[in-house]
Parts: C-alpha cells; sequence; structure tokens
C-alpha cells in the first residue's frame, strides 16, 4: 500500500474566524459576529482566540467602577472625624481602618472604641483589617462598634472558615487578608465563605511603603478562582504601595478595590486624589483572551 506524503508547506500562524453562532461551550466568552484571531500554540490542544482589535479595546474599554478605600493610618490622628468626613467628601467609597496590636504586626493603631465614633461621622461603610493575633477575640467588639466588613489574617486564623463564619453570623462581610508572601491556595477550601480578600502589597505594620510587584499574579489567580467557584461578586482589595500607576496595574490583574493611604491623605488634593485612583482603575487594560483546552 503506498504511502501517503505530507505536505511541509508550514502554516500561517494565526487564521482568522468569524463566530456565526454559539456552537461550543466557551461561546459565552465570545462575541457573536464578531472577527477572531485564531492560533495554534506550541503546547498541544491549547487553542488562542483574541479579539482582532484586542489592543483597540483594551485601551478603549473602560473597567468598571473600582472601589477606593483611604486608610486613616495616613490620617492626621489628632483630627480624626475631619478626615474621613474630608475623604467622603473627596469621593471616598469605603474608610479602610488599619488595626494593629504591636504582635501580629510591629506597631500600635486603635481599637473598637475609635470605630464606634468613626461610625458617627460618616455614611460610609468600615472596612476594618484587623492585623491582630487572635482575632476572635474581638469580632463581637469590633462588630458592635460598626465595622461593615471585618478582615482578619489568614496567617492569625488557626480555624479560619470558623472564623469567617462567626463574622458572617454577626450580620458583617467577611474578609481575608493574604500576606506578600502567603499564597492565594490557602484559601482553596473557603471560597464560599468571603466576601472580600485584601492582597498585602506591601509587608503590613506600616504605611509608606513600596509596593511589592511579585503579588500581582496572586491577584489574577484569586479572580480566576472565585469565577470558577461561581463567586464572581468577591471583591478583591490591595493594599499597599497604591497610587496612580499601581492602582491601573491591579486593577489589569482583576482587583476591584485599592486602599490608599499617603497617596490620598498626603496630597495637596485630596480629592484629586481620589479621582486619579478612579481614573487609573476605569483605564487599565481589559485582558479579552479566552484560552480554551
Amino acid at each position: 500500500m503506498a504511502s501517503r506524503q505530507l505536505s511541509r508547506t508550514p502554516l500561517p500562524g494565526a487564521l482568522k474566524v468569524r463566530l456565526k453562532k454559539s456552537s461550543c461551550p466557551c461561546s459565552r466568552l465570545l462575541a457573536k459576529g464578531a472577527t477572531y484571531r485564531l492560533t495554534i500554540g506550541a503546547e498541544k490542544g491549547i487553542i488562542t482566540l483574541s479579539s482582532e482589535n484586542q489592543n483597540q479595546q483594551a485601551n478603549s474599554q473602560p473597567n468598571m467602577n473600582v472601589i477606593v478605600a483611604p486608610s486613616i493610618l495616613s490620617a492626621d490622628f489628632s483630627r480624626l472625624g475631619e478626615e474621613v468626613r474630608r475623604a467622603e467628601a473627596g469621593g471616598a467609597d469605603w474608610i479602610h481602618v488599619d488595626v494593629m496590636d504591636g504582635h501580629f504586626v510591629p506597631n500600635l493603631t486603635i481599637g473598637a472604641p475609635v470605630v464606634k465614633c468613626l461610625k458617627g461621622v460618616t455614611k460610609l461603610p468600615l472596612d476594618v483589617h484587623l492585623m491582630i493575633s487572635d482575632p476572635d477575640k474581638y469580632l463581637s467588639d469590633f462588630a458592635s462598634a460598626g465595622a461593615d466588613y471585618i478582615t482578619v489574617h489568614q496567617e492569625a486564623c488557626h480555624h479560619l472558615q470558623r472564623t469567617l463564619s462567626h463574622i458572617r453570623s454577626l450580620g458583617k462581610k467577611a474578609g481575608v487578608a493574604l500576606n506578600p508572601a502567603t499564597p492565594e491556595d490557602t484559601l482553596k477550601y473557603v471560597l464560599q465563605d468571603l466576601d472580600l480578600v485584601l492582597i498585602m502589597s506591601v509587608n503590613p505594620g506600616f504605611g509608606g511603603q513600596k509596593f511589592i510587584a511579585e503579588i500581582l499574579p496572586k491577584i489574577a489567580n484569586l479572580r480566576k478562582m472565585f469565577d470558577e467557584a461561581g463567586r464572581p461578586e468577591v471583591i478583591i482589595s490591595v493594599d499597599g504601595g497604591i497610587n496612580a500607576d499601581t492602582a491601573r496595574q491591579v486593577v489589569a490583574h482583576g482587583a476591584t478595590a485599592m486602599v490608599a493611604g499617603n497617596f490620598v491623605y498626603g496630597a495637596a488634593d485630596l480629592g484629586k486624589a481620589i479621582q486619579d485612583l478612579k481614573a487609573a482603575g476605569k483605564s487599565a487594560p481589559v485582558k479579552e483572551k479566552a484560552v480554551l483546552k
């Protein structure tokens, strides 16, 4: 039996295709009638579909509004109520309250009584970040004081799922913070118990630190984890070294909220600083590529 000679003519690196009907499970990711570029990757079984005008779309399509939460750690503590009111008037979405115990982190700040006072001067949600050891002892205190979001550190909790359930039982939104060196996989079994994940882009304890860019893939991985778990509404916030440039980066990787201290309270025009962060988030490139296996 004669053997066939296979053509050695190289195929083009990409082919243009037009989606006419929903014929595959991934069709919800693609725009009907749009033109796409099909690329056969080096890895067997991987096909990449990307928009013909992907670069133009990435620069022109705005992101949804991101949450900006000024951190009062950088505010003037001698007039804290006024500083919170300034942030609210300047367009802030939340107020971020850093609680430190001098044990889990090398600094001391405020407790539940201050949170209670702040609740009386603003209508904004209070995003309370507990950088403390054994946070379970104090959850009821901060809930009673008026915290809307209570975030504990994964590294400080022996029984994380129990702690998150307790927060929710108090009628509050439950959050988990991850230090820069803590992998996102530690949250694999509590994805259904979370309302917020706070990615630390500096080591916690002090304001004014440099942004650690190595955490960016962690944001993208978490966004994928929540989407695959059917929890796309979970808020991913980033805290540390946030400015107009880093804000754009974290939103591009999937963040939906950002905490900023020095950039906001150290600015000559606080309101403009908040609006600059929001504008940076909106201008972050939108990723429009689906990888099909």
